[in-house]
């Protein structure tokens, strides 16, 4: 069984959205070699519709981090959406058919590496939430947002988590990756 992976960046104060806008300088040597890591074991990602939007109108044409545009521009993209209607225009990005779960079961059935749920808020939290997740990542960096989406909201239900890793790098960001307790 393909193991589902999930890794958010994180503010201090829970904000998980727009990290460009308060990741500042604290990117660091240490994630960029965990996030190449990452990139070596998956071969299939899945995207929400809003993270697909944004992500399709920017790395096709992207001009830095070039690393990564490589990665995500050829890997397979299965999109999860209730309004987009397909053919999707960037390579190798597909909309799911039918249901999410179902889908994903299938997927996790199938031979082939990792699989990555990226650029989706939403789709990380259902997932985790229909235990279809086997680790969540949370890159917390050593700063306060202020304002945007928390990965977690009022309401969702207590879920026991394992830590099965953490690390502090040179710049302060705590790595720490979870699976749900059984």
């Amino acid at each position: 069984m393909r193991k589902l992976t999930a890794g958010l960046f994180h503010s201090v104060d829970g904000v998980v959205e727009a990290p460009d806008r308060w990741q500042f300088d604290a990117f660091d040597a240490e994630l960029g070699q965990l996030l190449g890591s990452v990139m070596g074991k998956v071969d299939t990602v899945l995207l929400g519709r809003v993270g697909y939007e944004e992500w399709a109108g920017y790395w096709p044409n992207a001009g830095q981090d070039m690393d990564f545009a490589g990665f995500i521009n050829a890997v397979p993209k299965h999109v999860a959406s209730r309004t987009l209607k397909g053919p999707l225009d960037w390579t190798n990005a597909s909309l799911i058919e039918g249901e999410l779960f179902d889908f994903v079961r299938a997927l996790k059935a199938q031979e082939g590496g990792e699989i990555a749920a990226m650029a989706g808020i939403s789709l990380v939290r259902q997932l985790l939430f229909a235990g279809l997740l086997d680790e969540l990542t949370l890159i917390t960096h050593p700063v306060i947002a202020g304002t945007g989406r928390h990965l977690f909201e009022p309401g969702d239900p207590a879920t026991r988590l394992i830590l099965v890793d953490s690390t502090i790098t040179s710049k302060g960001n705590i790595v720490q990756t979870y699976r749900l307790r059984a």
